[in-house]
């Protein structure tokens, strides 16, 4: 193995991160630390507050490896497309969990940045275990 990627998967294992498993067309919750800063006047201080705040929406791609992998998120605010990229090891990201796995054929689902609507959906993607249970029953 390379050293630079030994050094890496230490540093991975060093932050101690749940590995959460997703792959773009996945829906997903991501749970992001948010701090506001507020100053008093009273007082003359900086105050920071620290709170989480979720974004949910379509994983539509998977880009780097290692430390410096980041995945990026879709969602319909208001009526409006807004994206965001996460770093996957980032401090700031709280936690990553699956929603629903999604059924598609491409890794880069850009795709989905001109589509409104039903044609925007994803199929559910049915796990070949699940399947396998459920023939058995």
């Amino acid at each position: 193995m390379n050293l630079l990627k030994q050094l890496e998967a230490e540093q991975i294992q060093a932050l101690g991160k749940g590995k959460t498993e997703f792959r773009p067309g996945d829906t997903l919750k991501v749970n992001v630390k948010v701090v506001d800063a507020t100053y008093d006047e009273k007082t003359k201080q900086t105050k920071t507050r620290e709170r989480l705040q979720a974004f949910e929406g379509v994983c539509i791609g998977r880009q780097g490896e290692g430390l410096n992998e980041s995945f990026t998120v879709r969602k319909i605010s208001y009526g409006e497309g807004v994206e965001r990229v996460f770093p996957l090891h980032s401090p700031l990201v709280d936690s990553v969990q699956v929603v629903r796995k999604g059924k598609v054929r491409r890794a880069k689902l850009y795709y989905l940045r001109g589509r409104r609507g039903k044609s925007a959906r994803i199929t559910e993607r049915q796990d070949r275990a699940e399947s396998a249970e459920s023939a058995e029953a």
